[in-house]
């Protein structure tokens, strides 16, 4: 654990970790004008992006006046520092003069370090796998985390299990909108409280507009208020709102049929939390694997390996009362540990190939 409550005099270390997080506040305090960093790897090839000490303290700027931070509040940091979600909260707390206290990411990291029950925090990072540990675990952690300002998730989609989890949080707990392009979040929807919401709210500064694939695209300040074009299929709702339906790139064709992988993950979730709870709050997702006669055949992927074959066919014959003919999962696989990227996402393709070279060897 790393603890630094003053800028002018950073701390010392000889864990890695920590080292990597003192040598970008070195850098970013010795007055360097940018900062390459990687996207996370979880739709693609991780690739390099140079960002700007300008566009990096808009968006610090930006987290400021949305959640309300002060100066010598405290901030927990337990996501990667390798990625835009932990690097913007080192630039967080040298910007806005707040106190970080610097853990390697863990999917609890109150019970991996059970010192963090020392420090009062007001505002925390988190990837949807660490709150909803948090959550399950009970304990300090979450008496540490319903004493905050606020908590913003990202990193990932919060589900409809882990969001009425949430709902027993008195803190206001935020899901963000953004990626690396963009410096972190442009966008947040309240997941919890009388204001909770089913849209992301774009934030102040923020334009956006639809292209011709009805995939969002995102003009900021902190992207030097150039357009970027996403691969997220959205729609728009009203002025300074959208929905997100699903990834462009999550769309997979069997015979003929173009399915929003997003769409049958939904009704699955559904069909679970009524007729099979134990799994509602399993991670799975739904996926296209080859097949010779349909091209992609659609299944679903789940981290568990407790479904029992009467749990399985229920599951499809459920799918079928519930969905088109041509969107019905053909299979289910499972797997005891789904393998994730640096960044806390799931690396649903790595898994998939995986499994496949699992299931024909």
């Amino acid at each position: 654990m790393l603890y630094i409550d003053s800028y002018e005099n950073l701390p010392n270390s000889d864990d890695a970790y920590e080292q990597r997080a003192l040598e970008f506040c070195e850098k970013w305090l010795s007055g360097a004008e940018t900062f390459v960093l990687h996207t996370s790897g979880s739709t693609g090839t991780p690739k390099p992006i140079e960002l700007t000490r300008a566009q990096m303290q808009a968006s610090a700027e930006l987290t400021r006046k949305t959640f309300g931070l002060n100066q010598g509040d405290t901030a927990l940091v337990c996501v990667n520092i390798e990625y835009i979600a932990g690097v913007m909260m080192l630039v967080r707390g040298m910007t806005l003069g707040l106190k970080l206290v610097i853990v390697p990411p863990v999917s609890n990291p109150f019970v991996k370090y059970p010192m963090l029950s020392q420090f009062d925090f007001d505002f925390v990072a988190l990837v949807p796998l660490q709150i909803q540990q948090i959550i399950e675990n009970g304990g300090i952690g979450l008496q540490k985390i319903n004493q905050m300002k606020a908590i913003i998730v990202g990193g990932a989609a919060v589900n409809a299990a882990l969001q009425s989890q949430i709902q027993y949080l008195s803190v206001p707990v935020f899901s963000t909108y953004g990626m690396t392009e963009t410096v972190s979040h442009i966008a947040i929807k309240r997941l919890n409280g009388e204001n909770l919401s089913e849209e992301f709210m774009i934030l102040d500064g923020v334009d956006i507009k639809l292209d011709e694939r009805s995939c969002l695209v995102i003009k900021a300040p902190a992207s030097n208020n150039e357009w970027i074009f996403t691969n997220d299929v959205v729609e728009l709702t009203e002025d300074k709102k959208f929905k997100i339906l699903g990834r462009y790139d999550n769309i997979i064709n069997s015979g003929g049929v173009k399915i929003q992988l997003e769409e049958v993950e939904k009704v699955v979730l559904e069909i679970c939390k009524k007729y099979f709870e134990g799994l509602s709050n399993k991670r799975f997702f739904a996926w296209g694997i080859p097949d010779d006669k349909l091209g992609q055949k659609l299944v679903l992927i789940w981290e568990t390996n407790q479904i029992t074959k009467t749990e399985e066919k229920g599951i499809l014959e459920k799918c079928a009362e519930k969905l088109p003919k041509f969107k019905i999962p053909k299979a289910i696989f499972l797997v005891n540990t789904f393998i994730e990227t640096a960044s806390g996402k799931i690396d649903k393709r790595i898994i998939a190939q995986r499994l496949l070279l699992d299931t024909n060897s």
